[in-house]
């Protein structure tokens, strides 16, 4: 198992995570929970060490098995959008390296379980670690198909997508409560629409909030 240094020295001390968080509230995140969020996860534990010195740039970072972990503005944007009220049961799909998880689980005010869904087998374990390292005990795993949700577990008030689907899943919208929010990235490779979707007695809302940029949301596990 690794160990992590959740301090952080040099280029991942608190100091630089502050700078950080500082362009994210001058480019538009006006949330303070979610700031602060930001402000207290140690982004440099869920990259290779090798790419540590750029932890606390705004840009994505390649984690490995063709994946990226997503700028901060676009964790910052997405966890603000979901959570415009408090959300106890929160569905994430695509966990990647864990840090979007770790920022969710660490909205305790507005976020009471974190469920979060990852194909690919050794991301989720190597997540897992670092959550656990984190000792965020509210965050539940699971190694499946992000395109069938956590159907056991729905309905969700809020489900929050890290990949980008060319349409949005049918199963994800079925396990959406009514009241409950979904944030998803929409379209082709190349440019996708970050869509919030508000599901009401009638059926749902959808509205495009940023153009933004994801790997693909592919079926299936590996």
């Amino acid at each position: 198992m690794n160990t992590y240094d959740l301090s952080g020295i040099g280029m991942t001390s608190q100091r630089t995570r502050d700078r950080l968080v500082k362009r994210l509230a001058d480019n538009g995140i006006g949330h303070d929970e979610v700031l602060s969020a930001v402000a207290s996860v140690p982004r440099h534990i869920f990259i290779d060490e090798a790419l540590a010195h750029r932890a606390y740039e705004d840009t994505a970072l390649p984690i490995g098995h063709g994946q990226t972990i997503s700028q901060p503005f676009i964790v910052a944007l997405m966890t603000q959008s979901l959570l415009n009220r408090p959300r106890p049961r929160i569905l994430e799909v695509g966990t990647g390296s864990g840090y979007q998880t770790a920022v969710l689980a660490g909205l305790t005010s507005l976020v009471q379980k974190v469920f979060t869904i990852e194909r690919i087998d050794p991301l989720i374990e190597r997540a897992q670690e670092r959550l656990r390292a984190l000792r965020c005990s509210n965050v539940r795993f699971k190694h499946g198909d992000g395109y069938q949700g956590w159907l056991e577990e729905s309905p969700f008030d809020g489900i929050l997508v890290t990949a980008a689907p060319r349409s949005v899943p049918e199963a994800l919208l079925d396990q959406l409560a009514v009241g409950g929010r979904m944030v998803v990235p929409v379209g082709a490779e190349g440019v996708q629409e970050l869509k919030v979707v508000d599901r009401n007695p009638d059926g749902f809302d959808v509205e495009t909030v940023e153009y933004v940029r994801f790997v693909p949301l592919l079926k299936g596990v590996r």
